[in-house]
């Protein structure tokens, strides 16, 4: 959560470049908290830090600023807040500032010894105006600061960060500028995630790339507890203690600002369904090496210890979670190995069964789902392998996992997870295959043939989002008073029955439950009464004729108790057609990929019913995209 930003320039003569940059790195990082925004600015000749900050959205920081602007500056920081210790207002936003005005700082966590940091520093007259674990921090480096000029006569506010975050237990980001160093911000990471920008004359800081993709496409990992320095001509990084770091990777960003923008689409979620197709087709490039055979990103695992895999655990949240529980079905039926599907929250607190011949998949968009991290560390000291499915370069997951496999599907912005979904789907696919190359258990032409149906989905989501969607739209419309929904499913179509569900819930506030269809007479058919709208992804009578029966069947159930059903169903399915209310269709296909295609008028149908209720699509309420905290 919480998205950060930060910019230094070579030259020392102030201009509106680091406030431009920090406001167009905070528009494209809202998505990581829209509570409050604030800025902070350093020049040479401003004897404190110049700041601002808003509560709400980023349009209010900016209104204010053009109502009373901040004098120009030659470094800078910004700050998106989503809330965790202290209610979103004027006062908890960010940044917050030392005792005497001079450091001005910004955070991304939670300081779990914040209480006692406060105490000790208000016994020596400090004084705090917020009620947030960020103001304790910015209070303790300025603290430190002045310690650091006692004693040397000069500041050195490098120092001075490495040796604050040496005292903070937690998770934690912190980007701070200093008015007696005007050329510089410093920066420091332990579990939360921190990106350098590289240009000349000019360099960046972000929570992810999108702070700075506008400027730059050169980027820089920055380690677990490691600090870094930027000003115009350098970026020096150390770890807390001073050791210099020197192998720190560099990569290129393969995407444009462009990428980030909605592109004429009235929203970025509308924008980000209709490109599921690309993101499918880009997942699936380039993994086949010269003699035909499947490759994956960056593996680092020998084929002998995949050999010996016996089992895997999949580790994710929320719509990652669903991906993996789709591609449970698959891989067990390739590979002939058990595969578990885990909450990243839960697995490491129920003490596991790991063993050296267990592979952890963790699958997240953006690569620093905190559950998730401490899930993959927990299963690294168990001696189990990781493996990340991902989709953000640069990322903690991917850097601290033993191979990755990269999604490719472009940059996420709004908050509900849409393209991601069936990217993660097709990755871990690849995966199962590949798995089955290494083992033995399907034939080269089977591992074929399944790609090649792979490369065929693409046109069949394009198909359903061109003939479906005036369908869906019109069926949003007439249920947008509902207040509650069912979601059923079966096999493959269950998982899509939970993400379907969880869409709704996310940007249409509509009480939602996603259920497997067999549970049904089990409990839920109490909720059933009349007008209840249930959803119902319908298997293909193709090849699973008595899972189509079954889940017919339980249409006929909640239709006899009054149920308005949706289906989503095979073009030309007889019985959906005469069972069903309305039917979503969609075309022929496997039934282990129909996923990729039935979830599509699922995401349809949250953005639709959320637009007839006029609420803002991309930003739900109490929402953020990136959850970095655990």
């Amino acid at each position: 959560m919480c998205g950060i930003v930060g910019y230094a320039s070579s030259t020392l003569t102030a201009c509106g470049k680091p406030l431009e940059v920090c406001l167009q790195g905070l528009e494209r990082l809202e998505y990581r908290g829209y509570d409050s925004a604030g800025v902070a600015l350093v020049a040479p000749g401003l004897d404190t830090v110049a700041w601002r900050k808003r509560a709400g959205r980023l349009s209010n920081l900016v209104e204010s600023l053009e109502a009373h602007p901040l004098p120009e500056a030659t470094a800078g920081i910004g700050h998106t807040r989503w809330a965790t210790n202290g209610e979103p207002s004027d006062v908890n936003a960010h940044p917050h500032m030392s005792q005497d005005g001079k450091i001005g700082l910004i955070h991304n966590g939670i300081i779990e010894n914040a209480a006692q940091l406060k105490f000790d520093l208000q016994t020596e007259g400090y004084s705090f105006v917020s009620s947030t674990d960020s103001e304790v921090v910015a209070k303790l480096l300025g603290k430190v600061a002045n310690e650091i000029i006692e004693r040397t006569g000069q500041p050195d506010l490098f120092e001075a960060m490495r040796r604050t975050a040496r005292m903070l237990e937690g998770a934690f980001t912190l980007l701070a500028v200093d008015s007696r160093q005007p050329g510089i911000v410093v920066g420091a990471r332990h579990d939360s995630p921190l990106v350098v920008g590289l240009s000349e004359g000019e360099n960046f800081l972000g929570s992810d790339v999108a702070a700075f993709v506008a400027y730059t496409k050169e980027a820089m990992e920055l380690g677990q507890d490691q600090a870094v320095c930027v000003s115009g001509d350098a970026v020096e990084v150390t770890d807390f203690d001073g050791n210099p770091v020197t192998d720190s990777k560099r990569f290129t960003v393969n995407w444009d600002a462009s990428a980030a923008q909605k592109g004429g689409w009235d929203s970025y979620m509308d924008k980000e369904i209709h490109e599921d197709p690309k993101a499918v087709a880009d997942t699936l490039l380039g993994r086949f090496g010269p003699e035909g055979e499947l490759n994956l990103d960056e593996l680092r695992i020998d084929p002998e210890d995949i050999r010996q895999v016996d089992k895997i655990i999949i580790v994710a949240c929320g719509t990652a979670s669903y991906a993996g529980m789709v591609a449970k079905y698959a891989i067990e039926h390739w590979v002939r190995i058990p595969v578990e599907v885990e909450l990243a929250h839960e697995f490491r607190y129920r003490d596991p069964i790991l063993t050296s011949r267990t592979l952890v998949v963790a699958i997240s968009q953006s690569g620093e789902t905190m559950d998730t991290l401490m899930a993959l560390r927990h299963a690294r000291e168990q001696g189990s392998r990781v493996l990340a499915i991902c989709n953000t370069q640069g990322s903690t997951i991917p850097r601290e996992s033993d191979a990755v496999l990269y999604t490719h599907a472009g940059p996420e912005i709004a908050v509900a997870s849409t393209k991601a979904f069936v990217a993660q789907i097709v990755a871990a696919y690849l995966l199962g295959l590949y798995l089955a190359q290494v083992k033995g258990t399907l034939f080269r032409d089977e591992i074929h043939q399944t790609v090649d149906s792979l490369r065929a989905m693409p046109s069949k989501i394009e198909w359903v989002l061109d003939t479906q969607a005036d369908t869906v739209e019109r069926t949003a419309s007439s249920l947008v008073d509902a207040k509650s929904f069912l979601f059923l499913g079966r096999h493959v179509g269950y998982p899509v029955a939970m993400e379907g569900a969880l869409k709704l819930k996310e940007i249409a506030y509509t009480f939602t439950e996603g259920f497997a269809a067999g549970e049904l007479k089990h409990g839920p058919i109490a909720l059933v009464e009349p007008g209840e709208p249930i959803v119902v992804i319908v298997p293909s009578a193709r090849g699973r004729g008595t899972l189509h029966k079954k889940v017919v069947s339980a249409i006929e159930e909640v239709k006899a108790r009054g149920a308005f059903v949706i289906a989503v169903a095979e073009q030309g399915d007889p019985d959906a057609e005469e069972y069903a209310d309305v039917v979503f269709w969609r075309p022929a296909c496997p039934t282990l990929l129909s996923p990729l295609v039935d979830v599509v008028p699922l995401q349809l149908f949250a953005l639709d019913m959320a637009k007839s209720k006029d609420l803002d699509v991309d930003k739900p309420r109490n929402l953020a995209k990136s959850v970095t905290v655990e």
